[in-house]
């Protein structure tokens, strides 16, 4: 498993405009990315003493999370992934859903998966078994990213954070979400060995500092 170092900073909405004028200029944006930006759906699991929102509000060195995720309300390729943590470290493990299975897995129907031959989703129907891990909520948001080929740069700025109670609704675009509250806009900066000055110089900000901001903790006000 390969990790890669993650600075995450809540930022105002002049930075983003700030940085929405800088990172064009020296990065490239992703090609998946339509007009620059792209919606995220994601329905995160927990166990039923919420282990994950626990150890993310504590500071746990070393930590993990799954959920399942699709883009632009595209539900024709949905990912299962697991998320990984140790300390400014992170690695994500990514495994190919169809809509049917991910439906399943949303509903509760988790049969199909000890017939599976991909380890991510062995992993995660032994973790839905033994821990009793269970879809905990949505997390919805629009993602400006991007790309920088030295060091395996992504830059990435993250807002209209919003959330639904309804978590068997995850695969209907149209179901209603509402704000998180009052969700921040979050610069995320991640890279492999190393983070190029240029790089470096372009996200500065004043004495905008590192924070431990979770979208998924945002939105568990709600459920």
């Amino acid at each position: 498993m390969t990790y890669r170092h993650e600075w995450k900073h809540i930022i105002s909405l002049s930075d983003m405009i700030i940085l929405q004028g800088r990172l064009p200029t020296v990065m490239t944006p992703d090609p998946y990315a339509i007009g620059g930006k792209y919606e995220i759906r994601s329905l995160y699991f927990d166990d039923p003493t919420d282990k994950a929102l626990r150890e993310k509000l504590d500071g746990v060195n070393r930590r993990e999370k799954f959920r399942i995720r699709y883009y632009n309300g595209d539900t024709s390729l949905i990912h299962l992934e697991k998320k990984s943590k140790i300390g400014g470290l992170g690695s994500k493990s990514s495994a190919v859903l169809t809509k049917d299975e991910a439906q399943a897995i949303a509903s509760g129907d988790y049969t199909w998966m000890c017939h599976s031959t991909d380890p991510l989703v062995t992993e995660f129907y032994f973790k839905l078994s033994t821990q009793q891990l269970r879809p905990k909520t949505v997390v919805d948001y629009t993602r400006e990213p991007y790309l920088f080929p030295a060091g395996n740069v992504r830059v990435t700025i993250d807002y209209n954070i919003r959330t639904t109670l309804q978590c068997t609704g995850f695969l209907n675009p149209e179901c209603t979400t509402i704000p998180a509250g009052t969700a921040p806009i979050i610069l995320e900066v991640k890279w492999d060995a190393y983070l190029p000055d240029i790089i470096r110089d372009v996200v500065q900000l004043g004495t905008r500092s590192a924070s431990a901001f979770s979208k998924y903790a945002a939105c568990r006000l709600y459920g």
